[in-house]
């Protein structure tokens, strides 16, 4: 679950981006909706624990942010959010398998193989195990990003613009893709669009709800 209250943050030197309030039950779906500049990366930044709300209060998962200092946010981080950035930032001189036993040792865990196979394998990239990035389509490197940061089951997964620059084939391939792996593992899925082929994909989705974000004032 997510819970949002009189949320702010503001860039040194720049606007203070004020941000509706917002509460999503665990299992649940929104959409952060808005032009590029309307704080959506922001939005997804704070809910990461990766920047600090100048203002307000963000609960993640049960998690008063507030409340995590120092170390303590990159361990909750690792048990509890899955991020899938716009870009994906795999590790170019790694193999697949090798960028997924990153994550594990990034988490501080030891390297668990049968994770790394389930996770490959329920995206069905399990071929694709022993291969670099630069061998793998753009489809086929989200793919394992997804299961990348799916790996440690988390409980909110978080995706930035996931359907940019993808035509309609494909932007629908990834919509569905997030939304069955968010089912599997009963996670909160936010995704940050200003793409309406999402909006339409979720729009049949019980207790979607919808954050519109307008472009911050200079």
């Amino acid at each position: 679950m997510i819970q949002t209250e009189g949320l702010m943050y503001r860039y040194a030197g720049g606007p203070e981006l004020q941000f509706p309030d917002v509460s999503v039950p665990q299992g649940g779906v929104l959409l952060l909706r808005g032009p590029s500049g309307s704080g959506k990366s922001t939005w997804l930044a704070l809910a990461a624990g990766l920047l600090g709300a100048s203002a307000g209060a963000m609960v993640v998962a049960g998690q008063p942010l507030s409340a995590l200092k120092n170390m303590a946010v990159d361990a909750w981080r690792a048990k509890t959010i899955g991020f899938l950035p716009q870009r994906l930032h795999l590790s170019t001189a790694l193999t697949v398998h090798d960028n997924l036993g990153l994550a594990q040792w990034a988490a501080g865990q030891p390297l668990h193989e049968g994770d790394i196979t389930r996770a490959l394998s329920a995206l069905g990239v399990s071929e694709l195990a022993g291969r670099k990035p630069a061998q793998l389509s753009g489809g086929q490197a989200q793919r394992v990003a997804l299961a990348r940061a799916v790996l440690l089951q988390p409980k909110v997964i978080l995706a930035d613009e996931p359907t940019a620059s993808l035509d309609d084939e494909a932007a629908r391939a990834s919509a569905e893709l997030l939304q069955a792996t968010a089912r599997q593992h009963g996670a909160t899925l936010v995704i940050a669009t200003h793409d309406a082929r999402v909006s339409a994909f979720f729009a049949d989705q019980a207790g979607l709800q919808s954050l519109q974000l307008l472009r911050k004032q200079l």
